[in-house]
Protein backbone atom coordinates (compact mmCIF):
# COMPACT_ATOMS: atom_id res chain seq x y z
CA UNK A 1 0.00 0.00 0.00
CA UNK A 2 1.30 3.42 -0.95
CA UNK A 3 2.15 5.70 1.99
CA UNK A 4 0.13 8.93 2.37
CA UNK A 5 3.42 10.84 2.27
CA UNK A 6 4.05 9.42 -1.22
CA UNK A 7 0.60 10.55 -2.41
CA UNK A 8 1.18 14.00 -0.94
CA UNK A 9 4.57 14.29 -2.58
CA UNK A 10 3.14 13.38 -5.98
CA UNK A 11 0.26 15.80 -5.58
CA UNK A 12 2.56 18.61 -4.55
CA UNK A 13 4.76 18.02 -7.62
CA UNK A 14 1.70 17.98 -9.86
CA UNK A 15 0.29 21.06 -8.14
CA UNK A 16 3.55 22.94 -8.67
CA UNK A 17 3.48 22.01 -12.35
CA UNK A 18 -0.12 23.20 -12.54
CA UNK A 19 0.84 26.50 -10.92
CA UNK A 20 3.54 27.14 -13.55
CA UNK A 21 0.84 26.79 -16.23
CA UNK A 22 -1.55 29.11 -14.38
CA UNK A 23 -3.94 26.19 -13.87
CA UNK A 24 -4.49 26.82 -10.15
CA UNK A 25 -5.88 30.28 -10.76
CA UNK A 26 -9.42 28.96 -11.11
CA UNK A 27 -9.30 27.31 -7.68
CA UNK A 28 -8.09 30.53 -6.09
CA UNK A 29 -10.84 32.61 -7.71
CA UNK A 30 -13.72 30.17 -7.23
CA UNK A 31 -16.19 31.33 -4.54
CA UNK A 32 -16.78 27.70 -3.49
CA UNK A 33 -13.12 27.16 -2.61
CA UNK A 34 -12.55 27.25 1.19
CA UNK A 35 -10.35 30.05 2.52
CA UNK A 36 -7.53 27.77 3.76
CA UNK A 37 -7.29 26.10 0.36
CA UNK A 38 -7.09 29.48 -1.36
CA UNK A 39 -4.19 30.43 0.88
CA UNK A 40 -2.41 27.18 0.09
CA UNK A 41 -2.91 27.77 -3.63
CA UNK A 42 -1.14 31.08 -3.22
CA UNK A 43 1.75 29.23 -1.57
CA UNK A 44 1.88 26.69 -4.41
CA UNK A 45 2.18 29.38 -7.04
CA UNK A 46 4.61 31.49 -5.02
CA UNK A 47 7.63 32.37 -7.14
CA UNK A 48 6.24 30.85 -10.35
CA UNK A 49 5.89 32.68 -13.63
CA UNK A 50 2.39 32.15 -14.95
CA UNK A 51 1.04 32.72 -18.48
CA UNK A 52 -1.60 35.44 -18.94
CA UNK A 53 -4.22 32.77 -19.66
CA UNK A 54 -4.34 29.43 -17.80
CA UNK A 55 -3.07 26.51 -19.89
CA UNK A 56 -4.84 23.51 -18.37
CA UNK A 57 -4.01 21.26 -21.33
CA UNK A 58 -0.33 22.15 -21.04
CA UNK A 59 -0.36 21.33 -17.34
CA UNK A 60 -1.84 17.87 -17.82
CA UNK A 61 0.57 17.22 -20.69
CA UNK A 62 3.55 18.16 -18.51
CA UNK A 63 2.41 15.95 -15.62
CA UNK A 64 2.41 12.76 -17.69
CA UNK A 65 0.50 10.06 -19.64
CA UNK A 66 -2.10 9.23 -16.98
CA UNK A 67 -2.80 12.94 -16.50
CA UNK A 68 -3.33 13.34 -20.26
CA UNK A 69 -6.03 10.67 -20.16
CA UNK A 70 -7.56 12.23 -17.04
CA UNK A 71 -7.55 15.66 -18.68
CA UNK A 72 -9.40 14.31 -21.70
CA UNK A 73 -11.99 12.82 -19.36
CA UNK A 74 -12.39 16.10 -17.46
CA UNK A 75 -12.90 17.95 -20.76
CA UNK A 76 -16.41 16.48 -20.74
CA UNK A 77 -17.12 17.83 -17.23
CA UNK A 78 -17.72 21.59 -17.35
CA UNK A 79 -19.84 21.08 -14.23
CA UNK A 80 -16.74 19.84 -12.41
CA UNK A 81 -13.87 21.85 -13.89
CA UNK A 82 -15.63 24.96 -15.19
CA UNK A 83 -16.34 26.09 -18.75
CA UNK A 84 -12.95 27.73 -19.31
CA UNK A 85 -10.96 24.67 -18.24
CA UNK A 86 -13.22 22.24 -20.13
CA UNK A 87 -12.85 24.24 -23.35
CA UNK A 88 -9.06 24.40 -22.96
CA UNK A 89 -8.83 20.68 -22.19
CA UNK A 90 -10.63 19.85 -25.43
CA UNK A 91 -7.37 20.83 -27.16
CA UNK A 92 -5.44 18.20 -25.17
CA UNK A 93 -4.03 15.91 -27.83
CA UNK A 94 -2.92 12.42 -26.83
CA UNK A 95 0.47 12.32 -28.54
CA UNK A 96 3.94 11.86 -27.12
CA UNK A 97 7.41 11.25 -28.57
CA UNK A 98 7.62 7.63 -29.77
CA UNK A 99 9.59 4.85 -28.09
CA UNK A 100 12.41 3.57 -30.35
CA UNK A 101 11.37 0.34 -32.04
CA UNK A 102 14.51 -1.39 -30.76
CA UNK A 103 12.99 -1.18 -27.26
CA UNK A 104 9.64 -2.54 -28.45
CA UNK A 105 10.93 -5.49 -30.47
CA UNK A 106 12.00 -7.64 -27.47
CA UNK A 107 8.68 -6.90 -25.76
CA UNK A 108 6.77 -8.22 -28.79
CA UNK A 109 8.93 -11.32 -29.03
CA UNK A 110 8.63 -12.08 -25.30
CA UNK A 111 4.84 -11.75 -25.28
CA UNK A 112 4.43 -14.09 -28.26
CA UNK A 113 7.35 -16.34 -27.21
CA UNK A 114 8.64 -16.44 -30.77
CA UNK A 115 10.84 -14.34 -33.06
CA UNK A 116 9.09 -11.40 -34.65
CA UNK A 117 10.15 -12.60 -38.12
CA UNK A 118 7.90 -15.65 -37.80
CA UNK A 119 4.83 -13.38 -37.64
CA UNK A 120 5.72 -10.29 -39.66
CA UNK A 121 7.58 -10.00 -42.93
CA UNK A 122 8.23 -6.33 -42.22
CA UNK A 123 7.46 -3.74 -39.54
CA UNK A 124 8.15 -0.08 -40.24
CA UNK A 125 10.35 1.12 -37.35
CA UNK A 126 8.86 4.63 -37.65
CA UNK A 127 5.40 4.74 -36.02
CA UNK A 128 2.40 6.26 -37.76
CA UNK A 129 1.16 7.46 -34.37
CA UNK A 130 2.42 7.60 -30.77
CA UNK A 131 0.01 8.25 -27.89
CA UNK A 132 0.33 8.14 -24.11
CA UNK A 133 -0.46 4.44 -23.79
CA UNK A 134 0.65 2.86 -27.07
CA UNK A 135 2.07 3.53 -30.50
CA UNK A 136 1.14 2.13 -33.92
CA UNK A 137 3.43 0.80 -36.66
CA UNK A 138 2.56 -0.24 -40.20
CA UNK A 139 3.50 -3.84 -41.00
CA UNK A 140 3.16 -6.73 -43.45
CA UNK A 141 2.36 -10.20 -42.13
CA UNK A 142 4.19 -13.31 -43.28
CA UNK A 143 1.16 -14.16 -45.42
CA UNK A 144 1.33 -10.78 -47.18
CA UNK A 145 -1.46 -8.78 -45.51
CA UNK A 146 -1.13 -5.06 -44.73
CA UNK A 147 -1.79 -4.48 -41.02
CA UNK A 148 -1.40 -1.94 -38.24
CA UNK A 149 0.40 -3.16 -35.12
CA UNK A 150 -0.40 -1.36 -31.88
CA UNK A 151 2.06 -1.87 -28.99
CA UNK A 152 1.90 -0.73 -25.37
CA UNK A 153 4.70 1.54 -24.20
CA UNK A 154 7.14 -0.32 -21.90
CA UNK A 155 6.29 0.20 -18.21
CA UNK A 156 3.04 2.06 -18.96
CA UNK A 157 0.85 -0.29 -16.90
CA UNK A 158 2.99 0.22 -13.82
CA UNK A 159 3.06 4.01 -14.29
CA UNK A 160 -0.72 4.21 -14.62
CA UNK A 161 -1.19 1.98 -11.57
CA UNK A 162 0.71 4.24 -9.16
CA UNK A 163 -0.73 7.46 -10.62
CA UNK A 164 -4.31 6.19 -10.38
CA UNK A 165 -3.68 5.08 -6.78
CA UNK A 166 -2.86 8.71 -5.97
CA UNK A 167 -5.91 9.94 -7.91
CA UNK A 168 -8.10 7.63 -5.78
CA UNK A 169 -6.48 8.82 -2.56
CA UNK A 170 -6.88 12.48 -3.48
CA UNK A 171 -10.48 12.03 -4.70
CA UNK A 172 -11.44 10.43 -1.38
CA UNK A 173 -10.06 13.40 0.55
CA UNK A 174 -11.71 15.95 -1.74
CA UNK A 175 -15.08 14.19 -1.46
CA UNK A 176 -14.74 14.04 2.34
CA UNK A 177 -14.85 17.85 2.36
CA UNK A 178 -18.58 17.52 1.65
CA UNK A 179 -20.79 20.10 -0.01
CA UNK A 180 -20.32 20.59 -3.73
CA UNK A 181 -17.35 18.20 -3.82
CA UNK A 182 -19.52 15.38 -2.50
CA UNK A 183 -22.33 16.08 -4.99
CA UNK A 184 -19.92 15.89 -7.93
CA UNK A 185 -18.68 12.47 -6.72
CA UNK A 186 -15.00 12.69 -7.67
CA UNK A 187 -14.29 9.25 -6.17
CA UNK A 188 -16.79 7.63 -8.52
CA UNK A 189 -15.42 9.68 -11.43
CA UNK A 190 -11.95 8.27 -10.75
CA UNK A 191 -13.36 4.75 -10.33
CA UNK A 192 -14.85 4.99 -13.81
CA UNK A 193 -11.65 6.51 -15.17
CA UNK A 194 -9.71 3.57 -13.71
CA UNK A 195 -12.08 1.09 -15.33
CA UNK A 196 -11.78 2.79 -18.74
CA UNK A 197 -7.99 3.02 -18.64
CA UNK A 198 -7.57 -0.56 -17.43
CA UNK A 199 -9.52 -1.60 -20.50
CA UNK A 200 -7.20 0.45 -22.73
CA UNK A 201 -4.16 -1.15 -21.10
CA UNK A 202 -5.27 -4.64 -22.18
CA UNK A 203 -5.21 -4.72 -25.98
CA UNK A 204 -7.17 -7.98 -26.05
CA UNK A 205 -10.09 -6.01 -24.63
CA UNK A 206 -9.75 -3.44 -27.40
CA UNK A 207 -9.70 -6.23 -30.00
CA UNK A 208 -12.84 -7.74 -28.47
CA UNK A 209 -14.54 -4.33 -28.47
CA UNK A 210 -13.79 -3.87 -32.17
CA UNK A 211 -15.14 -7.33 -32.92
CA UNK A 212 -18.36 -6.71 -30.96
CA UNK A 213 -18.97 -3.35 -32.61
CA UNK A 214 -18.33 -4.83 -36.07
CA UNK A 215 -20.96 -7.48 -35.38
CA UNK A 216 -23.47 -4.87 -34.18
CA UNK A 217 -22.91 -2.60 -37.21
CA UNK A 218 -22.70 -5.23 -39.96
CA UNK A 219 -26.13 -4.21 -41.29
CA UNK A 220 -25.26 -0.50 -41.47
CA UNK A 221 -24.14 0.38 -44.99
CA UNK A 222 -21.16 2.70 -45.50
CA UNK A 223 -19.58 2.27 -42.05
CA UNK A 224 -17.18 -0.49 -41.09
CA UNK A 225 -14.72 -1.75 -38.50
CA UNK A 226 -11.38 -3.24 -39.67
CA UNK A 227 -10.81 -6.95 -39.05
CA UNK A 228 -8.75 -8.18 -36.08
CA UNK A 229 -5.81 -10.55 -36.60
CA UNK A 230 -6.34 -12.67 -33.48
CA UNK A 231 -3.25 -14.83 -34.11
CA UNK A 232 -1.04 -11.74 -33.75
CA UNK A 233 -2.91 -10.11 -30.86
CA UNK A 234 -2.39 -10.40 -27.10
CA UNK A 235 -2.57 -8.16 -24.02
CA UNK A 236 0.32 -5.94 -25.13
CA UNK A 237 0.07 -6.17 -28.94
CA UNK A 238 -2.95 -5.59 -31.20
CA UNK A 239 -2.79 -6.40 -34.92
CA UNK A 240 -5.61 -5.05 -37.07
CA UNK A 241 -6.34 -4.62 -40.76
CA UNK A 242 -4.63 -1.58 -42.30
CA UNK A 243 -7.02 1.15 -43.48
CA UNK A 244 -6.25 3.02 -46.69
CA UNK A 245 -8.28 6.19 -46.61
CA UNK A 246 -8.41 9.92 -46.01
CA UNK A 247 -8.72 11.20 -42.45
CA UNK A 248 -12.00 13.00 -41.78
CA UNK A 249 -9.96 15.93 -40.51
CA UNK A 250 -8.66 16.47 -44.09
CA UNK A 251 -11.66 18.31 -45.53
CA UNK A 252 -9.75 19.53 -48.60
CA UNK A 253 -8.50 16.02 -49.29
CA UNK A 254 -12.03 14.65 -49.11
CA UNK A 255 -13.27 17.28 -51.55
CA UNK A 256 -10.38 16.62 -53.93
CA UNK A 257 -11.19 12.89 -53.86
CA UNK A 258 -14.77 13.67 -54.87
CA UNK A 259 -16.53 12.60 -51.65
CA UNK A 260 -19.97 14.01 -50.78
CA UNK A 261 -19.31 15.81 -47.48
CA UNK A 262 -22.98 16.36 -46.64
CA UNK A 263 -23.69 12.67 -47.08
CA UNK A 264 -20.64 11.71 -45.00
CA UNK A 265 -21.72 14.02 -42.17
CA UNK A 266 -25.24 12.65 -42.10
CA UNK A 267 -24.04 9.03 -42.22
CA UNK A 268 -21.61 9.64 -39.34
CA UNK A 269 -24.41 11.05 -37.15
CA UNK A 270 -26.72 8.14 -37.96
CA UNK A 271 -23.93 5.63 -37.34
CA UNK A 272 -23.39 7.10 -33.86
CA UNK A 273 -27.13 7.08 -33.09
CA UNK A 274 -27.42 3.49 -34.30
CA UNK A 275 -24.62 2.44 -31.98
CA UNK A 276 -25.72 4.44 -28.93
CA UNK A 277 -29.52 4.15 -29.09
CA UNK A 278 -30.22 0.99 -31.11
CA UNK A 279 -27.43 -1.19 -29.68
CA UNK A 280 -26.40 0.62 -26.50
CA UNK A 281 -22.73 0.04 -27.37
CA UNK A 282 -20.77 2.78 -29.05
CA UNK A 283 -17.31 3.91 -30.10
CA UNK A 284 -16.57 6.58 -27.49
CA UNK A 285 -13.40 8.02 -29.02
CA UNK A 286 -14.78 9.25 -32.34
CA UNK A 287 -12.40 12.13 -32.90
CA UNK A 288 -11.24 13.05 -36.40
CA UNK A 289 -7.98 11.13 -36.16
CA UNK A 290 -9.87 7.88 -35.58
CA UNK A 291 -12.16 8.16 -38.62
CA UNK A 292 -11.17 7.57 -42.24
CA UNK A 293 -13.02 7.70 -45.55
CA UNK A 294 -12.11 4.91 -47.96
CA UNK A 295 -12.05 5.39 -51.76
CA UNK A 296 -15.63 4.08 -52.14
CA UNK A 297 -16.91 6.52 -49.49
CA UNK A 298 -17.14 4.02 -46.63
CA UNK A 299 -16.38 5.48 -43.19
CA UNK A 300 -13.85 3.28 -41.36
CA UNK A 301 -13.28 3.69 -37.59
CA UNK A 302 -10.16 2.75 -35.64
CA UNK A 303 -8.96 2.80 -32.00
CA UNK A 304 -11.50 1.04 -29.79
CA UNK A 305 -9.82 1.46 -26.42
CA UNK A 306 -12.69 3.58 -25.08
CA UNK A 307 -16.21 2.18 -25.56
CA UNK A 308 -19.51 3.20 -24.03
CA UNK A 309 -22.41 0.98 -23.01
CA UNK A 310 -25.97 1.95 -22.00
CA UNK A 311 -28.70 -0.49 -20.98
CA UNK A 312 -32.07 -0.62 -22.69
CA UNK A 313 -34.05 1.31 -20.07
CA UNK A 314 -31.51 4.14 -20.02
CA UNK A 315 -31.60 4.26 -23.84
CA UNK A 316 -35.37 4.67 -23.73
CA UNK A 317 -35.03 7.57 -21.30
CA UNK A 318 -32.26 9.09 -23.39
CA UNK A 319 -34.31 8.93 -26.58
CA UNK A 320 -37.33 10.49 -24.87
CA UNK A 321 -35.18 13.25 -23.38
CA UNK A 322 -33.61 14.11 -26.74
CA UNK A 323 -36.96 14.03 -28.52
CA UNK A 324 -38.72 15.97 -25.76
CA UNK A 325 -36.13 18.75 -25.87
CA UNK A 326 -36.40 19.07 -29.65
CA UNK A 327 -40.22 19.14 -29.61
CA UNK A 328 -40.60 21.35 -26.53
CA UNK A 329 -42.26 18.70 -24.33
CA UNK A 330 -40.40 19.85 -21.22
CA UNK A 331 -42.91 18.32 -18.82
CA UNK A 332 -42.19 14.84 -20.14
CA UNK A 333 -38.43 15.45 -20.05
CA UNK A 334 -38.75 16.51 -16.41
CA UNK A 335 -40.82 13.43 -15.57
CA UNK A 336 -38.17 11.17 -17.08
CA UNK A 337 -35.48 12.74 -14.91
CA UNK A 338 -37.58 11.92 -11.83
CA UNK A 339 -38.44 8.40 -13.06
CA UNK A 340 -34.75 7.73 -13.65
CA UNK A 341 -33.96 9.09 -10.17
CA UNK A 342 -31.57 11.61 -11.67
CA UNK A 343 -33.36 14.35 -9.69
CA UNK A 344 -34.28 13.70 -6.02
CA UNK A 345 -38.02 13.26 -5.42
CA UNK A 346 -38.23 16.17 -2.96
CA UNK A 347 -37.94 18.62 -5.89
CA UNK A 348 -40.91 19.75 -7.98
CA UNK A 349 -41.45 18.23 -11.43
CA UNK A 350 -43.09 21.47 -12.56
CA UNK A 351 -40.17 23.64 -11.40
CA UNK A 352 -37.69 21.34 -13.10
CA UNK A 353 -39.75 21.50 -16.32
CA UNK A 354 -39.58 25.29 -16.16
CA UNK A 355 -35.80 25.19 -15.72
CA UNK A 356 -35.57 22.89 -18.76
CA UNK A 357 -37.69 25.33 -20.73
CA UNK A 358 -35.14 28.04 -19.96
CA UNK A 359 -32.54 25.84 -21.66
CA UNK A 360 -34.59 24.73 -24.64
CA UNK A 361 -36.70 27.73 -25.61
CA UNK A 362 -33.84 30.09 -26.55
CA UNK A 363 -32.95 27.59 -29.29
CA UNK A 364 -36.42 27.06 -30.67
CA UNK A 365 -37.31 28.82 -33.90
CA UNK A 366 -33.71 29.57 -34.82
CA UNK A 367 -32.05 28.44 -38.05
CA UNK A 368 -30.71 24.90 -37.76
CA UNK A 369 -27.16 26.17 -38.22
CA UNK A 370 -27.42 27.95 -34.86
CA UNK A 371 -28.55 24.93 -32.88
CA UNK A 372 -26.05 22.81 -30.99
CA UNK A 373 -26.15 19.57 -29.03
CA UNK A 374 -23.13 20.77 -27.08
CA UNK A 375 -24.83 24.05 -26.21
CA UNK A 376 -27.95 22.25 -25.01
CA UNK A 377 -25.93 19.80 -22.93
CA UNK A 378 -23.99 22.66 -21.35
CA UNK A 379 -27.34 24.27 -20.47
CA UNK A 380 -28.48 21.07 -18.81
CA UNK A 381 -25.27 20.93 -16.77
CA UNK A 382 -25.94 24.47 -15.58
CA UNK A 383 -29.22 23.54 -13.85
CA UNK A 384 -27.99 20.36 -12.17
CA UNK A 385 -26.67 22.16 -9.10
CA UNK A 386 -30.02 23.84 -8.36
CA UNK A 387 -31.82 20.50 -8.43
CA UNK A 388 -29.19 18.41 -6.59
CA UNK A 389 -28.64 16.16 -9.58
CA UNK A 390 -25.71 13.86 -8.94
CA UNK A 391 -23.29 13.18 -11.75
CA UNK A 392 -24.29 10.19 -13.91
CA UNK A 393 -20.92 8.68 -14.86
CA UNK A 394 -22.48 6.13 -17.22
CA UNK A 395 -23.68 9.02 -19.42
CA UNK A 396 -20.41 10.99 -19.45
CA UNK A 397 -18.92 9.08 -22.38
CA UNK A 398 -22.15 9.51 -24.31
CA UNK A 399 -22.15 13.28 -23.78
CA UNK A 400 -18.50 13.50 -24.80
CA UNK A 401 -19.08 11.45 -27.95
CA UNK A 402 -22.17 13.43 -28.96
CA UNK A 403 -20.17 16.65 -28.85
CA UNK A 404 -17.32 15.02 -30.82
CA UNK A 405 -19.64 13.73 -33.53
CA UNK A 406 -21.41 17.04 -33.84
CA UNK A 407 -18.08 18.83 -34.19
CA UNK A 408 -16.88 16.53 -36.98
CA UNK A 409 -20.21 16.63 -38.80
CA UNK A 410 -20.30 20.43 -38.61
CA UNK A 411 -16.78 20.67 -40.03
CA UNK A 412 -17.81 18.46 -42.95
CA UNK A 413 -21.09 20.32 -43.47
CA UNK A 414 -21.42 23.64 -41.63
CA UNK A 415 -25.18 23.69 -42.33
CA UNK A 416 -25.92 20.35 -40.69
CA UNK A 417 -27.67 20.09 -37.35
CA UNK A 418 -27.63 17.03 -35.13
CA UNK A 419 -31.29 17.55 -34.24
CA UNK A 420 -32.32 17.88 -37.87
CA UNK A 421 -30.65 14.57 -38.77
CA UNK A 422 -31.38 12.67 -35.58
CA UNK A 423 -35.04 13.60 -34.95
CA UNK A 424 -36.49 11.16 -37.55
CA UNK A 425 -34.22 8.38 -36.27
CA UNK A 426 -35.13 8.99 -32.63
CA UNK A 427 -38.84 9.35 -33.45
CA UNK A 428 -38.81 6.05 -35.36
CA UNK A 429 -36.91 4.29 -32.57
CA UNK A 430 -39.33 5.59 -29.92
CA UNK A 431 -42.28 4.42 -32.02
CA UNK A 432 -40.75 0.97 -32.43
CA UNK A 433 -39.61 0.63 -28.82
CA UNK A 434 -42.35 2.47 -26.94
CA UNK A 435 -45.36 2.24 -29.28
CA UNK A 436 -48.45 0.05 -28.62
CA UNK A 437 -47.10 -3.01 -30.47
CA UNK A 438 -43.77 -2.77 -28.67
CA UNK A 439 -45.51 -2.30 -25.32
CA UNK A 440 -47.56 -5.49 -25.83
CA UNK A 441 -44.51 -7.46 -26.98
CA UNK A 442 -42.47 -6.20 -24.04
CA UNK A 443 -45.25 -7.10 -21.61
CA UNK A 444 -45.51 -10.63 -22.99
CA UNK A 445 -41.75 -11.06 -22.82
CA UNK A 446 -41.55 -9.65 -19.29
CA UNK A 447 -44.42 -11.85 -18.05
CA UNK A 448 -42.82 -14.96 -19.54
CA UNK A 449 -39.47 -14.06 -17.97
CA UNK A 450 -41.18 -13.50 -14.62
CA UNK A 451 -42.77 -16.96 -14.73
CA UNK A 452 -39.36 -18.46 -15.41
CA UNK A 453 -37.90 -16.63 -12.40
CA UNK A 454 -40.53 -17.76 -9.89
CA UNK A 455 -38.28 -20.38 -8.20
CA UNK A 456 -35.50 -17.83 -7.82
CA UNK A 457 -37.94 -15.16 -6.64
CA UNK A 458 -39.07 -17.44 -3.82
CA UNK A 459 -35.49 -17.74 -2.59
CA UNK A 460 -34.51 -14.12 -3.04
CA UNK A 461 -37.07 -11.33 -2.90
CA UNK A 462 -36.70 -8.79 -5.66
CA UNK A 463 -37.67 -5.86 -3.45
CA UNK A 464 -34.25 -6.15 -1.83
CA UNK A 465 -32.81 -4.84 -5.08
CA UNK A 466 -34.57 -1.56 -5.99
CA UNK A 467 -34.19 -0.11 -9.50
CA UNK A 468 -31.21 2.20 -10.06
CA UNK A 469 -32.70 4.56 -12.61
CA UNK A 470 -31.34 2.80 -15.67
CA UNK A 471 -27.72 3.26 -14.61
CA UNK A 472 -25.42 0.26 -14.39
CA UNK A 473 -24.05 -0.71 -10.99
CA UNK A 474 -21.24 1.74 -10.25
CA UNK A 475 -17.72 0.35 -10.04
CA UNK A 476 -16.44 -0.23 -6.51
CA UNK A 477 -14.85 2.81 -4.92
CA UNK A 478 -11.82 1.80 -2.85
CA UNK A 479 -11.79 2.39 0.89
CA UNK A 480 -9.25 5.16 1.45
CA UNK A 481 -8.09 5.94 4.97
CA UNK A 482 -8.23 9.72 5.35
CA UNK A 483 -5.28 11.47 6.90
CA UNK A 484 -7.24 12.80 9.84
CA UNK A 485 -8.59 9.28 10.51
CA UNK A 486 -5.05 7.94 10.48
CA UNK A 487 -4.02 10.54 13.02
CA UNK A 488 -6.95 9.66 15.32
CA UNK A 489 -5.99 5.97 15.09
CA UNK A 490 -2.40 6.82 16.10
CA UNK A 491 -2.75 9.57 18.73
CA UNK A 492 0.81 9.36 20.02
CA UNK A 493 3.75 11.43 18.76
CA UNK A 494 4.38 10.52 15.15
CA UNK A 495 6.66 12.27 12.76
CA UNK A 496 4.44 11.44 9.82
CA UNK A 497 1.37 12.76 11.62
CA UNK A 498 3.16 16.06 12.09
CA UNK A 499 4.10 16.10 8.42
CA UNK A 500 0.53 15.24 7.46
CA UNK A 501 -0.75 18.17 9.51
CA UNK A 502 1.57 20.49 7.64
CA UNK A 503 0.82 19.09 4.20
CA UNK A 504 -2.80 17.96 4.42
CA UNK A 505 -4.17 21.18 3.08
CA UNK A 506 -1.54 21.36 0.38
CA UNK A 507 -2.34 17.81 -0.69
CA UNK A 508 -6.06 18.57 -0.81
CA UNK A 509 -5.35 21.69 -2.84
CA UNK A 510 -3.29 19.73 -5.35
CA UNK A 511 -5.98 17.09 -5.42
CA UNK A 512 -8.54 19.73 -6.31
CA UNK A 513 -6.43 20.52 -9.33
CA UNK A 514 -5.93 16.88 -10.24
CA UNK A 515 -9.65 16.18 -10.09
CA UNK A 516 -11.36 19.42 -10.72
CA UNK A 517 -9.45 22.56 -11.57
CA UNK A 518 -12.56 24.14 -10.09
CA UNK A 519 -13.52 27.45 -11.57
Amino acid sequence: MTRPSTHIWRLLKWGRTAARHGALRGIENDPNTPGPVKRLVKLARFGTRQPPAPDYAGAFRAIGPAAIKLGQTLATRPDLVGDEAALNLLSLQDNLPPVPFDRLRPVIESTFVQPIDTMFEYIDPNPVGAASIAQVHRAVTTDGRQVAVKMLRPGIREQFAHDIATYEWAAAHVEAMGGEAARLRPALTIANFKRWTNSELDLRREAAAASELAEAMKGFQGYRIPAIDWDRTNGRVLTIEWIDGIKMSDRDGLIEAGHDLEQLAERLVLAFLTQAISYGYFHADMHQGNLFVEPDGTIAAIDFGIMGRIDRRARQWLAEILYGLTTGNYRRVAEIHFEAQYVPSYHSVGEFATALRAVGEPMRGKPVSELSVGQMLDGLFAITRDFDMQTQPHLLLLQKTMVMVEGIATQLNPKINMWDVSAPFVRSWIRDELGPEAAIANRLREDFDTIQRIPALIRRLEEQYPPRGGAPDPPPVPEIELMWERRERKPGPDRFAQLALLLAGAGAMAALFAFGVIG
